[in-house]
């Protein structure tokens, strides 16, 4: 009977853990770039209590409960929205964005809300430097009046002067395996030896995306979707829950008989 209780635990857990995953999605469901994740359950170790044998091909065997096998990135493309500031990029496609972090590691994410600091640098809402193809920071000239953008390539046009003169091109990277990307925070996701190294390339590459000035791309969380996963999740979790009442239950009744 000591069984149901220790199986119904284990339902109640991770019922918990896909309403803390489905809270985080809808509580980032207005962050750019922001990929949404998705959880995986299995079930435990079954307890045999009978063997098939081929004078009886049966077996009797009972399951010890379910656990959270792992929580997988969706990195399905989000919604671009234009938004008429020339430092918003978006990429339409597979890659990532790369930023240079404080400790010195380099970072990847799709979020291009983008800035200059104080040195004229193109930074993202962090600070964190925008990188070019060959991982170096890309700086404006002063007395830049326009920043204009070609499929990732960056032109300033400076007072004074007629033509715009080229400044860099956005680096871009892919994965083999993206979902083994680490989520660092702040948009931010780091290789592991999972996601295998980054491989680097320019916006219109093959196997890249293309770089869209004026726009930025929205979280990938549809509300409606995340709403009826967590009714359903929270049927499942009030199952458990009458799985151990009705268990106590039992125990109750069981521990009286000799009353």
């Amino acid at each position: 009977m000591l069984r149901s209780l220790y199986t119904a635990g284990s339902g109640l857990n991770s019922q918990q853990l896909l309403l803390d995953t489905i809270a985080n999605n809808l509580a980032n469901v207005n962050t750019t770039g922001y990929k949404k994740n998705r959880v995986n359950f299995q079930d435990l170790i079954y307890q045999k209590m009978q063997i098939a044998t081929k004078e009886k091909p049966v077996q009797i065997e009972v399951g010890t409960g379910v656990r959270l096998s792992s929580t997988l990135v969706d990195f399905k493309q989000g919604i671009l929205q234009q938004t008429g500031n020339n430092l918003d990029i978006a990429i339409e496609g597979a890659s990532f964005f790369k930023v240079m972090m404080p400790n010195n590691m380099i970072g990847y994410t799709r979020n291009g809300a983008c800035r200059l600091d104080d040195e004229n640098y193109i930074v993202n809402s962090d600070g964190y430097r925008l990188l070019d193809q060959s991982n170096s920071s890309i700086q404006v000239p002063e007395g830049t009046r326009e920043i204009q953008m070609d499929n990732g390539v960056i032109f300033a046009l400076v007072d004074g002067e007629q033509d715009s003169q080229e400044i860099g091109t956005i680096g871009l990277a892919t994965f083999n395996n993206p979902t083994g990307l680490e989520k660092n925070g702040g948009s931010i996701y780091l290789p592991t030896s999972a996601s295998g190294e980054a491989q680097d390339g320019v916006s219109g590459e093959v196997g890249f995306g293309s770089i869209m000035q004026f726009f930025l791309e929205n979280s990938n969380v549809n509300v409606v979707e995340e709403m009826v996963q967590m009714i359903t999740a929270q049927r499942a979790y009030e199952i458990n829950t009458k799985t151990i009442q009705t268990t106590d239950e039992i125990l109750q009744m069981t521990n009286n008989l000799r009353r």
